[in-house]
């Protein structure tokens, strides 16, 4: 379904990163290490490399990552790009940040397991990013999958990260303006939370 969805010429979710990166571009420190999860088409991976951080990304879409490395080719950035079903990942390595932007094509039977191996990616002191869309987005319908039950709330995140140092954690309404994959009124959720040293 992926390879099929990102093989056009167009970038379907544009070539800008999230919104919710641009807003917390604090989080990211010039120097330090960041794994971007199903990254899709480069666009955030890409600006996190132009923020001066060392990533690598994760997708599982030729496609995509052929657009990925376009991008950071023609933005001058370096990203490792690995083609990787982060469903059946072993996630070997860890970073000083893990972000996962609208990564919910995962339901709640895989999800435990996923935001499991993404916290084992996390290095001690290190952060989670997590953005996505609520419930009410079904409502909408101007992006994301069609079932409420693969989207975040408030307390899903704050439950799945119990013992972490939670920096952020906000669902709110905007128009956004992503590709055609994402346009127009949205159910938004951020989600920021840090690694406790002994953990």
């Amino acid at each position: 379904m992926w390879e099929e969805r990102f093989a056009t010429p167009e970038y379907v979710f544009g070539r800008e990163p999230a919104a919710f990166l641009l807003d917390h571009a604090d989080l990211l420190t010039p120097g330090a290490t960041a794994l971007s999860v199903a990254d899709g088409e480069g666009r955030n991976s890409v600006f996190m490399a132009e923020q001066g951080m060392r990533v690598t990304a994760l997708e599982f879409s030729p496609s995509a990552i052929a657009k990925a490395r376009a991008l950071a080719a023609d933005k001058g950035q370096s990203v490792s790009f690995q083609e990787v079903d982060v469903l059946d990942h072993d996630w070997p390595d860890q970073y000083d940040l893990v972000a996962g932007i609208f990564i919910q094509f995962v339901g709640p039977d895989e999800r435990p397991g996923l935001f499991a191996g993404m916290k084992r990616s996390v290095a001690p002191g290190g952060l989670i990013l997590l953005h996505g869309y609520t419930p009410k987005q079904v409502e909408y319908g101007t992006g994301g999958p069609p079932d409420p039950a693969n989207m975040y709330t408030e307390d899903l995140l704050q439950d799945s990260f119990a013992g972490w140092e939670i920096l952020l954690c906000e669902s709110y309404e905007r128009d956004i303006r992503e590709g055609r994959g994402h346009a127009g009124r949205s159910a938004l959720i951020d989600f920021a939370a840090r690694r406790p040293m002994g953990a």
